[in-house]
């Protein structure tokens, strides 16, 4: 059993190697690949340890405990008798999977490549030439991809044999072989698994094969699907959009309008499918109906190329309609937007530039919530990322993302490391303080201890050996008693003296020294059973005594090698480890560096189109808003012209009524010379 500190260093040397191979194949660009679903039987712990870990999304860890599995695996003498080779095919596919999490194509090709090579059933091998074939279509190798599924041969394994189908499909197309492509996808109709991706792939070969009609139906059909399912909602979405637009390019105006009603106003390509459905219109000559969907565009979020785009096209309508004020309004609210999208764009090109886009992508706040993206618009402080989103469209520039937010993420995992390093360091000093004082102390008792062992052992020794013999051959001297081994030196020692010095001999001494001699001889004799019974239980019993000191000079042992082991041994270990941490925190500085300018100026370069658009649009505006004022000022000259023209109109003809009433109204005014008499 490992003591736990050494278990754990243990599993830092693979973990760091691990993470060395991953910064080498970070820059690659592709898609990552979820870990294959075998279900069966658990039987290594440590194995459905790492797939938890899969599961969960932390691909990091479950690559680092099944690289540490794989190792340990490998290293022993008798592999087939760990119950991890249950899982073994299983692990160096999980790998794979997994590294294609961190774009790592080149070491999850290399591993599967492996398997290929080895000496593996024909399914099997099936499935990793699937694996590897998907691995080239991530890498965008088509060529290479196809050669991969040419490897198949015979049955492919039934839980992946849709998706082969479906991969084979997308090289085909990727390669231009449409008809076979299309072959190929109309087995797959019906595959719940793939339902609706293999209908709009399925139409989208259709149209790149000149079979237009069939391929309108197809993609029609997919259309009028629904779902409460925001993504499966999408693609519908995305399926009309794209025939609306196929449709309106081709001129068949009256047939796209349909398609680009159904697509959601609350889904992703709404904004696009409004402008559409406004266009329709508009190229039909019919304004007044193309500014519904147009107006409805117009009040959503200004970032959106779409809604730009929109605002200058309402007033385009109104000018065709000749309501000349109101696209000039509505010029001079799309000139006020455009100059503050410009001062927001160029500030957030200056923020970038200052290195505060990088900084709010390593927030912490963004990594707490599933669509991190959409969360950096509303960080405290974070620099202005409106056009974030609409960059994210872009498939390389989120790899660049990922790519950044995954050396980020091993950087803070070497600080986690590098703190690590130094509680066990600290562990260390703490276990050294505690037992170096301690140990002296118990090394002379387990000197005492040890001479104890040593003397019973020779005791025991020596009654084992005297009652082996005394079963040969019997001895009741060896088990008289103390008193009676007293008696009996005293008898020989008598003997000697009488021997010595004859005169003090006499029968009667002699026979009074033989009769205790002949009394202690039949007390041996007589009893020399019962006390070698007693003698062997004794025995038993010192046995038993040694083997209770021998529990605890063992005992004593296991703790002081512990004790020494807990403290010792480690500062290389740790100090090696610590320079390899560092030396990984030195690359990924590099690597952080060129990736986060990469990121830099891609979001620059996007920004500042956007920015020349939104400068074009403006210029656009101003000339449109001249022209409509001029064109307001000359349809209402136009107006004046008329208005007076008709007020002319209506005063002279009043007066020639007025000038013929005139000689009725006054005749004795005209008269009066005549009647007068005065000249």
């Amino acid at each position: 059993m490992r003591a736990p500190l050494a278990s754990a260093l243990f599993r830092a040397l693979p973990r760091l190697r691990r993470l060395a191979l991953s910064l080498c194949a970070v820059p690659a660009v592709a898609g990552a690949a979820a870990v294959a679903d075998q279900p069966g039987k658990l039987e290594d712990l440590f194995f459905g340890e790492a797939m938890y870990q899969a599961y969960q999304e932390n691909y990091f860890d479950a690559i680092v405990e099944l690289d540490t599995e794989l190792q340990q695996y490998r290293n022993l003498d008798e592999p087939e008798l760990d119950p991890f080779t249950a899982h073994l095919g299983q692990a160096e596919f999980s790998v794979g999977d997994l590294e294609l999490s961190y774009r790592m194509h080149r070491e999850a090709g290399r591993a599967i490549e492996a398997v290929l090579k080895g000496n593996v059933p024909q399914p099997v091998r099936n499935e990793a030439a699937y694996r590897l074939a998907r691995i080239q279509y991530h890498k965008q190798q088509p060529l290479n991809a196809l050669h991969a599924l040419e490897m198949i041969e015979g049955r492919v394994p039934e839980r992946v044999r849709p998706d082969e189908q479906f991969l084979r499909a997308r090289v085909y197309m990727e390669l231009g072989r449409f008809e076979e492509a299309v072959e190929l996808l109309e087995d797959l109709k019906g595959e719940e698994s793939l339902d609706g991706f293999v209908e709009y792939n399925l139409g989208i070969a259709l149209l790149k094969a000149d079979r237009t009609e069939r391929g309108i139906l197809e993609l029609t059909a997919l259309g009028k699907r629904s779902s409460s399912e925001p993504a499966m909602q999408a693609l519908y979405d995305k399926t009309n959009l794209l025939l609306g637009s196929h449709l309106m390019e081709s001129g068949e105006l009256e047939l796209a309008r349909p398609y680009f009603d159904r697509v959601h106003l609350e889904g992703p390509f709404s904004n696009r499918a409004l402008l559409g459905a406004g266009w329709v219109e508009a190229r039909a000559g019919r304004y007044d109906r193309a500014l519904v969907p147009w107006q409805m565009l117009q009040d959503r979020k200004v970032t959106n190329e779409s809604v730009q785009e929109v605002m200058l096209a309402v007033p385009f309508a109104y000018g065709k309609l000749d309501v000349h004020s109101t696209a000039a309004i509505n010029y001079g609210r799309a000139l006020e937007t455009f100059g503050r999208e410009i001062d927001t764009l160029t500030g957030s090109i200056q923020s970038i530039r200052e290195g505060k886009f990088l900084e709010a992508l390593r927030r912490k706040e963004a990594n707490q919530v599933k669509n991190w993206v959409v969360a950096l618009r509303d960080l405290p402080g974070a620099p202005e990322t409106h056009y974030l989103l609409d960059l994210m469209a872009n498939n390389d520039y989120q790899e660049f993302l990922r790519n950044y937010r995954d050396l980020n993420d091993l950087f803070e995992r070497n600080e986690s490391w590098l703190d690590s390093l130094a509680a066990y360091e600290d562990v260390i000093r703490q276990r050294r303080a505690y037992y170096e004082p301690l140990l002296p102390g118990l090394d002379r008792k387990f000197r005492e201890l040890d001479a104890r062992i040593q003397v019973r052992i020779e005791q025991r020794d020596r009654f084992a050996s005297r009652i082996e013999q005394m079963l040969v051959s019997r001895r009741p001297e060896y088990l008289a008693r103390a008193e009676e081994q007293e008696a009996l030196q005293r008898l020989g020692r008598i003997r000697s003296v009488l021997q010595r010095s004859p005169n003090l001999s006499s029968g009667e001494t002699e026979a009074r020294v033989a009769r205790l001699q002949g009394v202690l001889n039949w007390r041996l004799a007589t009893q020399y059973d019962d006390r070698l019974t007693d003698a062997y239980k004794h025995l038993q019993e010192l046995n038993e005594e040694i083997e209770a000191l021998q529990a605890v000079y063992n005992s004593y042992v296991r703790s002081r090698q512990a004790a020494t082991h807990s403290y010792v041994g480690y500062n290389d270990t740790i100090d090696r480890l610590r320079a390899q941490v560092n030396r990984t925190q030195e690359r990924l500085d590099r690597l952080m560096a060129r990736q986060g300018n990469m990121l830099e100026r891609l979001a620059v370069d996007e920004l500042e189109r956007r920015r020349a658009q939104l400068e074009s649009y403006q210029i656009k505006a101003r000339f449109a808003l001249a022209d409509s004022y001029d064109r307001a000022n000359e349809l209402q000259e136009q107006r004046e012209d008329q208005r007076r023209i008709e007020m002319h109109q209506s005063s002279s003809q009043g007066t020639e009524e007025d000038g013929e009433a005139l000689p009725q109204d006054n005749p004795p005014e005209l008269e009066a010379p005549e009647d007068g008499g005065e000249e």
